[in-house]
């Protein structure tokens, strides 16, 4: 199959822009509203229903590069899992859903969709091939393999939805992230994830010019979780090439950096004060500190952005160092993110 990158993404970018207020007006007439709340930032109702022009505009140019080649099968699978998250989402959005219904069930039917798929772990199968092959052959090779996919679309997903609070946080980062898959995609030639990641990208950047602050509508769980579920798969299926299976599992890291440093920092932050990680919502996030030290909104925002891309950019150069090198690289990052949250743990957060 030959994908035209640039009409790729100019094609998800211009429906992501065009749907944008058809939805908002849409949410307005339903009343699909999220109203300000003392665990909120924003200071009048905003729409919803921003999450289904990502959708189509991602879901419609993937499914036009992907029709009649060799990539259609697990892209039927890929965008199974995503309708799911977009539907119970949406009703969660509505206050029809348990918000735990999220995390339990459809979540973890997502990843199982998208197993059944032929979708599953690539970047970590040199550790897996080492421990399944050396202590209990293929049927230890397939359990890791399956468990490890399985919680990796729950946790990376799960990650995405609690991001989505403040105007272009979650957007932003998604298309960050989705900019360096696709750097590894051509580099790699790697047909699917490159529709998937031009896809979501230009569906990203689409919804940002409406979302950016101060934000005209929001993308709801129903968005968050899509661009979870897609980093996600984006993160099982990138196979950096000529880089040694023993750190090839960074570089998916290293891209999704922000979201798994986020959400790390707030469940050591609630457990540490006797809450419930993903059922206690409140301003304890990253970008919330960061506003609270001066940055404001935007400034936060714009420093999640920076932060994003040095995980980018580590991915490239972790790519192309010598393992040991990478190695120490990877350690000195895992303490330098320790240090922060321990730093950012002492600024004072609003449970309210």
């Amino acid at each position: 199959m030959r994908i035209h990158l640039p009409a790729a993404f100019f094609l998800s970018f211009i429906v992501s822009v065009g749907i944008t207020p058809l939805a908002r007006q849409i949410a307005i007439r339903t009343g699909m509203l999220d109203y300000p709340a003392p665990r909120k930032i924003h200071r009048r109702p905003t729409p919803l229903l921003g999450g289904v022009a990502i959708y189509a505009a991602a879901i419609l140019t993937l499914l036009m590069l992907a029709a009649g080649s060799k990539i259609f099968s697990q892209t039927t699978g890929i965008v199974g899992g995503a309708t799911l998250l977009l539907a119970v989402g949406l009703l969660d959005d509505r206050g029809l859903l348990h918000s735990q219904v999220k995390l339990f069930l459809a979540m973890p039917l997502s990843a199982i969709i998208l197993i059944v798929s032929g979708v599953r772990i690539t970047t970590f199968s040199p550790l897996l091939n080492l421990l399944g092959h050396s202590l209990y052959g293929r049927p230890l090779w397939f359990a890791l393999n399956y468990a490890l996919t399985f919680f990796w679309v729950i946790g990376i997903t799960a990650a995405f939805s609690i991001l989505d609070h403040m105007d272009g946080l979650c957007a932003g980062v998604a298309a960050i992230a989705s900019a360096f898959f696709l750097y590894f995609a051509i580099v790699n030639g790697q047909i699917l994830v490159r529709a998937l990641a031009v896809a979501v990208l230009g569906a990203s950047l689409g919804f940002l010019t409406h979302n950016f602050s101060p934000a005209r509508i929001f993308m709801g769980d129903a968005g968050a979780m899509f661009l979870g579920f897609m980093m996600a798969v984006l993160g099982l299926k990138i196979r950096p090439a000529n880089v040694p299976g023993e750190i090839s599992w960074m570089v998916p890291l290293f891209i999704l950096s922000v979201p798994i440093f986020d959400t790390t920092l707030v469940i050591i932050s609630r457990l540490r004060r006797g809450l419930i990680p993903f059922a206690s919502p409140g301003k304890d996030h990253t970008a919330h500190r960061l506003a609270r030290l001066g940055l404001g909104q935007i400034g936060a925002v714009l420093a999640m952005y920076s932060l994003g891309v040095i995980g980018g950019l580590l991915s490239i150069l972790v790519a192309h160092l010598p393992v040991p090198m990478a190695r120490w690289l990877f350690l000195l990052s895992a303490v330098s993110t320790l240090i922060a949250i321990a730093w950012l743990e002492k600024i004072p957060c609003s449970e309210a």
